[in-house]
């Protein structure tokens, strides 16, 4: 299972706002693997502004 902490990991280095097809991108480019890569998918926002966001969607999948 997949965590807020190791998604931000694989986001480092992304620059927000960001729509979510470009997060999975950035992800994957930075080693993600599947399971990242579907939580990422799975999460219910399709734009984020902060790092915040993306764990706030988390929160809420």
């Amino acid at each position: 299972m997949t965590n807020p902490i190791q998604l931000q990991k694989y986001l480092r280095g992304i620059d927000y706002p960001v729509d979510k097809r470009t997060l999975v991108r950035h992800a994957r480019d930075n080693g993600a693997d599947a399971t990242a890569i579907r939580t990422l998918e799975s999460l219910p926002a399709d734009r984020f502004n902060s790092p915040n966001d993306v764990s706030e969607a988390f929160g809420h999948r």
